[in-house]
């Protein structure tokens, strides 16, 4: 008698995604769709010398970024891009800080934040692999 196992999903595997992809999705889409036509939004934006129309262009992908990691329902590979798109950002975000303030708090958070994605990213992968089969 042949025995099948069929692979299952740790809860501390799925855990450790919904957290981590809540707080991304929270951090880089909830407060940037509500706070992008802030003032201090247009500041941040202006003082690392880029145009006024990245900020709405920025908050318009980090929305739909977030809204395909959040969404189980989304294919892996636009998932995909939304994790790449993010990293891109956060790695970006780091350079442009570092360039204009040097070496500080506003350089470290795009970092941490870098974390917080990889660490979504390998617990998606984690479980989207064992439903894969």
């Amino acid at each position: 008698m042949q025995t099948t196992l069929i692979p299952t999903v740790k809860k501390t595997d799925k855990a450790i995604f919904w957290i981590s992809t809540i707080l991304l999705f929270l951090v880089e889409s909830v407060m940037p769709g509500l706070t992008f036509n802030s003032e201090l939004a247009k500041q941040g934006i202006a003082h690392l010398g880029y145009p006024d129309y990245f900020r709405i262009e920025l908050t318009f992908f980090k929305v739909l970024g977030g809204l395909a990691l959040i969404i189980p329902s989304i294919p892996a590979r636009i998932k995909e891009w939304a994790y790449f798109g993010f990293a891109l950002d956060f790695i970006s975000a780091f350079i442009g800080h570092v360039i204009v303030d040097g070496f500080d708090g506003q350089a470290v958070f795009p970092l941490f934040m870098l974390v917080v994605l990889i660490i979504s990213y390998i617990s998606f992968y984690k479980i989207s692999k064992v439903f894969a089969g």
